[in-house]
Order: structure tokens, then C-alpha cells, then sequence
């Protein structure tokens, strides 16, 4: 028996309704599948109710792998692939495989020669980083920073010189309660000419993308970034 293929399905960064962000060859491959893995299994469940999907939900495998997820637990996700089912793998938002830890499931289907499909849809960071005007040709995600601020500091110190010296944009996130004490740091440390974009609520009605050196910033008010998903990107 030939193994299914594993589908990597983007889903909506946010509220936004599916047919908005998603092309419609995208939503008719999760309306198909029957198996699926997920970072959060609630949540794949309402992304797939907003398609709707062509077999009632309670009828859908739906098998979650997250950061509490053993890699010896990994193996065992494949089980429907090789028993010849295709399977569609969610992250929790945006694109899988993508700072998500279904990457872990995508690199054992290919050492088992199961056949991966990408599929089209929003990443957050790709979208900032074309809308911050910064350098598109070298850049680095750095995922999050350390929450201490001692050690925060000494981590955006060595990104902004590496930064200098690469000419490499640097992106980052932070937990969004987390959000002001990040843009804080990023003023408080960095050199005056050093250009930071701030990009919140991709795809959504409340999108905001904007950037400016950090001299500029510090003249103005706190953006409005408080509890909003924000991908944070430097380049010195």
C-alpha cells in the first residue's frame, strides 16, 4: 500500500473569515481530509467548522502534537499516512512547520518517504517583513527573546550587531501581554539610528505595520501593540 501524503494547511492568523486569507484549493483540501494533526485540537476543530469540512467533525481523526508532545509519541502520528490516508497538519495559527512544532512531524515523514505538500496561505512573518521596508535579502527569525531583563538586553545587543555587521533584518515575537516591555527594551537599547518595525494583527481589520528608527520612536506615543499579536523586526 502506497502512504497518504501529509498536507501542511495554513489557517487564518486571526478572525478573519477563511475565504479571505485562504485560496479556495486550500480550504478544498482540509474540507476533504478525514485525519489530521494539530497544535490544539479545540482549535482545529473550529477552523475546520468555518470551512465546513465534507465529513461531520465527530467523524474526524484529530491527533494533536504541541511543545508536551514526546518525540517518542512522534511515530505514532504517521500511523494513518502509512496505513494510505492523506492527513492535513494545523498549527495553531498561520503556516505549520513555521516557529510550530509540527516540523518535528514533517522531517519524520520524510525519512519516511512520505510525500509533504506545502499549501498557500498567510505567515505573519513573512507578511511583516514585506511591510517593514527592511532588508528582504538576509534576515533571521529569532523566535522569543529571554523575559528577563538582564538577559533580554544582552540578547538585542548581539542581534543588533549582528545585524549591523550582516545587514540582516532580525524578526522576533513575544507573548502578547509581554508586548510594551519588548518595544520598551528595543528603545531602551538599541542605537538611535537602528530602524524597528512593528507589524500587529496581520490580516485582520486592525492591522498595523509600521516603521521607524528608534531616535524617531522614542519621540512619540506607545503604539497601541498591548495583547495583539506583534512580530517584531530590527535592522541596525
Amino acid at each position: 500500500m502506497n502512504p497518504g501524503r501529509l498536507y501542511l494547511i495554513p489557517v487564518p492568523l486571526g478572525t478573519s473569515p477563511v475565504a479571505e486569507v485562504l485560496p479556495v484549493s486550500v480550504i478544498g483540501h482540509a474540507r476533504r481530509l478525514k485525519h489530521f494533526v494539530a497544535e490544539n485540537a479545540k482549535s482545529a476543530r473550529a477552523f475546520l467548522k468555518s470551512l465546513p469540512t465534507d465529513t461531520p467533525l465527530q467523524l474526524i481523526d484529530i491527533r494533536e502534537l504541541n511543545e508536551h508532545t514526546s518525540q517518542d509519541a512522534i511515530p505514532g502520528l504517521l500511523a494513518p499516512l502509512l496505513a494510505g490516508h492523506d492527513v492535513g497538519l494545523i498549527s495553531e495559527a498561520g503556516c505549520p512547520a513555521v516557529a510550530d512544532p509540527g516540523a518535528a512531524l514533517v522531517a519524520r515523514a520524510h525519512e519516511s518517504g512520505i510525500t509533504v505538500l506545502p499549501l498557500v496561505g498567510p505567515s505573519s512573518l513573512l507578511l511583516a517583513l514585506m511591510g517593514s521596508g527592511l532588508s528582504g535579502q538576509s534576515f533571521a527569525f529569532n523566535g522569543y527573546l529571554p523575559a528577563k531583563e538582564d538577559q533580554r538586553r544582552k540578547r538585542i545587543l548581539e542581534l543588533e550587531l549582528d545585524s549591523r555587521r550582516q545587514q540582516r533584518t532580525q524578526l522576533f515575537i513575544e507573548t502578547p501581554y509581554r508586548n510594551r516591555q519588548m518595544f520598551q527594551a528595543l528603545l531602551s537599547t538599541c542605537a538611535p539610528q537602528t530602524r524597528i518595525a512593528i507589524a500587529t494583527d496581520l490580516t485582520l481589520s486592525s492591522e498595523h505595520i509600521m516603521t521607524k528608527r528608534v531616535a524617531d520612536w522614542r519621540r512619540q506615543d506607545m503604539p497601541d501593540i498591548e495583547k495583539r499579536p506583534t512580530v517584531f523586526l530590527l535592522q541596525a
